[in-house]
């Protein structure tokens, strides 16, 4: 009855995930591929050193990112997260942040906040002035950041409760093995004084315990992230994209397509070694991508992680992800796969988080250190 239960649920999760596919499919004008990108890289270096496998496992204040349904696991009065890491030999860095906290007995809630940009980043389109004439000084700088508001909600047992027949689920007790959360996340894009954004999504999750098993199913943008771009730019600039035969953008609509991430991981302990393996299955609809399975209607990629802890203070971990799918010149096909690794300690209330990720396997230049630190206060 258990398993009955679980599928239920997941088979329910996914229609929804599947209805809101759909009705957004129509707009592919408005659908380009990897739309929001940087919501996905991941917060967290203990995810991270498992390859992003998180979505059944995670039970602290990084779930809002993850999967709102792990917010239940935050036992102290209020627990933050703060991590910080810089990609491609520091020219982008990525910022994150939260606090979470346990309301009662059966929900939760946390704040999450994310930056990803690139600062400094020379402007020349008013290098020229009018007589025709370099001048140095009028190069300037600006910023292209990123940033995400993500306010999370979980609660203890099923959300659609009622529905169940109540000779099979007598009581709620049945059904605590159940997790349940969603993020409504608030987006703002900036590209200097040329282009900003703001968007919005709902993100949803569900986490369901069965003895050492942990099951896990994570949709995000579920009806479809929505992001209305407004464009500035100075008659100068759009002379010298004219000049250069680059378009000039105009004021619209961007939306992101939904994406399910289904994960399932298990637990074993002997003695004072504990061992975590967890394995996740990305589902993308915006589209073929350079994945194992990759077709018209869904990509999937999946990771796998895992983590060994002793006496629940030091911890080594290990992952793969990223599976790509590539042609090369001559016109054979390879696959490139994304190695994760990292180690973390606990030290009474304090967790120190460090993982060693590569992006993509292709050169020395991008791997990246990641730091995270996770705090527990107690009254």
């Amino acid at each position: 009855m258990k398993l009955r239960r679980l599928l239920i649920c997941i088979f329910s999760f996914y229609s929804v995930f599947a209805f809101s596919q759909n009705e957004n499919a129509a707009e592919t004008d408005l659908t380009p591929k990897y739309v929001n990108e940087f919501l996905t890289i991941g917060v967290g270096a203990r995810a991270l050193g498992m390859s992003l496998s998180q979505v059944a496992s995670v039970k602290d204040v990084t779930s809002g990112y993850w999967n709102p349904a792990g917010l239940l696991g935050i036992k102290s009065t209020l627990q933050a997260s703060a991590m910080h890491s810089e990609y491609f030999a520091g020219i982008a860095k990525y910022d994150y942040a939260a606090v979470g906290k346990a309301i009662d007995s059966v929900s939760a809630a946390s704040f999450s906040f994310i930056r990803f940009g690139v600062d400094d980043i020379p402007n020349t389109t008013e290098l020229i002035d009018a007589g025709g004439n370099i001048d140095y000084d009028r190069i300037t700088t600006f910023s292209a950041a990123d940033y995400a508001f993500i306010f999370s909600y979980a609660r203890k047992g099923l959300p659609f409760y009622q529905g169940f027949n109540k000779k099979e689920i007598r009581d709620q007790n049945s059904v605590r093995g159940f997790r349940w959360g969603a993020s409504a996340k608030i987006l703002y894009r900036q590209i200097g004084d040329f282009a900003n954004a703001w968007g919005f999504g709902l993100d949803a999750g569900l986490q369901y315990d069965l003895d050492k098993w942990h099951f896990g199913a994570s949709a995000r943008d579920i009806t479809g992230t929505f992001s209305a771009w407004s464009y500035s730019l100075s008659e100068r600039t759009k002379e010298v994209f004219e000049q250069t035969n680059n378009d000039i953008p105009e004021n619209g609509l961007e939306i992101a397509l939904p994406r399910v991430i289904l994960g399932a991981a298990r637990e074993f302990q002997i003695k004072k070694i504990s061992v975590l393996a967890e394995i996740n299955t990305n589902i993308t609809t915006d589209g073929k991508r350079n994945t194992i399975v990759s077709t018209n209607a869904v990509s999937i990629d999946p990771s796998m992680g895992i983590e060994v802890g002793y006496n629940n203070i030091i911890f080594f971990r290990s992952g793969i992800g990223n599976i790509q799918r590539y042609t090369d010149f001559d016109g054979s096909k390879y696959l490139t796969i994304q190695p994760n690794i990292g180690i973390g300690l606990r030290i009474k209330s304090l967790y120190l988080d460090y993982a060693l990720s590569d992006i993509g396997n292709v050169s020395d230049v991008l791997y990246s250190n990641i730091f995270s630190l996770k705090y527990d206060l107690f009254k």
